[in-house]
């Protein structure tokens, strides 16, 4: 839609209508976050916090708009109490909800949330490529919203002011091809096909072209060792069975079970209690090992933006021994490299972390009941001598 910019900040309209394009876009803000550069043991502090109000940035090099003071955004306590090792980024760069798959190639590929500020505005979906997880090659923007977005590509009423972002954006190589799910706040979920096969893309809708798929945030695609594909988001507590092509629904909606126990989510806690949503609020992800299923979503635990995960032998469980995994690593997701470790992205998302809104990884592991762990082996850590240095 063109026209001219809707009246910002009226009644904090937070309906998600579709208003007029903003022209001139009214933000300072670049919507891609770009190639980034190499990390160092000094990166492994300071970063971004993204918001409404505007971006914070605490770092060595010069932003291109205004940021607001630092303050606090990232104390490092989850690393002085023990809770997280002081790993360093995989880049220097401004991603949130770090997301990596192993393609048909055997690389790896990531994505997230990108631009300069997700609460204003960004640009589509970019995507980065590694051979050993260490080093990386930004492939771009590998779906434009202005050029491909279709009904995604409309601004729309958030919190009084003009809003058009991807969030939580995600690659999986599925079937031989690679698919992009994602969410647009106020409007919400879609699924992409490449069209060549390639993960650089292009994309077009797996289905639905002309409308979100669900409301909702933080889409995740699940395949199950018979290749059953599943859709869920938000805090997963629904889920969908896909065609085997991704082109449609092979079923109904339904609803994810929970057992009944302590409640681990400060934030949205009533809900919690009664039943409804005994994960977290969101950022959902799957995956399956030894037999159980692995259903996660992000929860405020003592402060920490963090995934709690359940387990089940059933896909719709009931799930059961929620904890919390990796601290302050939630929104992305838990995977196996081709060595057969195990890794759990992270971004840095609360007080507590040492850096954030960066994309890293910690090694995780699994205890004798399969509860997630931190593992004693981090490769990402920077060694004591160098943190000194810092």
């Amino acid at each position: 839609m063109a026209g001219s910019s809707p009246v910002v900040g009226q009644a904090l309209d937070d309906s998600g209508r579709l208003i007029l394009t903003p022209s001139p876009n009214p933000y300072p803000y670049s919507g891609v976050s770009g190639a980034g550069f190499p990390a160092t043991s000094e990166s492994a502090r300071g970063g971004w916090m993204s918001g409404l109000p505007g971006v914070r940035y605490s770092g060595e090099r010069e932003m291109a708009y205004p940021t607001l003071a630092w303050g606090e955004a990232a104390t490092g306590s989850a690393v002085d109490k023990g809770l997280l090792p002081r790993i360093r980024p995989l880049l220097e760069l401004h991603l949130r909800d770090t997301q990596i798959c192993i393609g048909g190639d055997g690389a790896y590929y990531m994505t997230g949330s990108t631009g300069d500020n997700i609460w204003a505005f960004n640009d589509g979906i970019e995507l980065w490529r590694s051979v050993d997880l260490v080093d990386w090659t930004y492939l771009g923007l590998v779906w434009s919203l202005d050029r491909e977005g279709g009904w995604a590509a409309s601004w729309r009423a958030r919190r009084g002011v003009p809003f058009r972002a991807i969030w939580a954006p995600e690659i999986h190589y599925i079937n031989d091809n690679y698919f992009l799910c994602f969410s647009v706040s106020r409007a919400g979920l879609g699924i992409l096909r490449s069209t060549t096969g390639r993960p650089e893309g292009p994309y077009e809708y797996a289905f639905s072209p002309d409308a979100h798929l669900r409301r909702g945030i933080d889409a995740t695609l699940f395949q199950d060792d018979d290749g059953a594909v599943y859709l869920t988001y938000g805090s997963g507590d629904e889920m969908v069975r896909l065609k085997d092509d991704l082109s449609g629904y092979a079923e109904e909606w339904s609803r994810t079970t929970f057992e009944p126990v302590e409640c681990l989510v400060a934030r949205d806690r009533a809900r919690c209690l009664r039943g409804e949503n005994t994960l977290g609020y969101e950022g959902a992800t799957m995956f399956r090992k030894d037999g159980l299923y692995y259903l996660g979503a992000v929860g405020n635990v003592e402060g920490r933006y963090s995934f709690v995960f359940a387990t089940s032998e059933s896909l719709r469980g009931p799930y059961r021994m929620r904890h919390e995994a990796a601290p302050c690593a939630g929104g992305g997701n838990v995977f196996k490299d081709r060595d057969g470790r195990w890794w759990s992205t992270f971004f840095g998302n609360d007080e507590q972390s040492h850096f954030r809104e960066k994309p890293g990884l910690l090694r995780v592991d699994f205890d004798d009941a399969g509860r997630i762990v931190t593992a004693q082996d981090q490769p990402f850590a920077i060694p004591p001598a160098a943190e000194t240095a810092t």
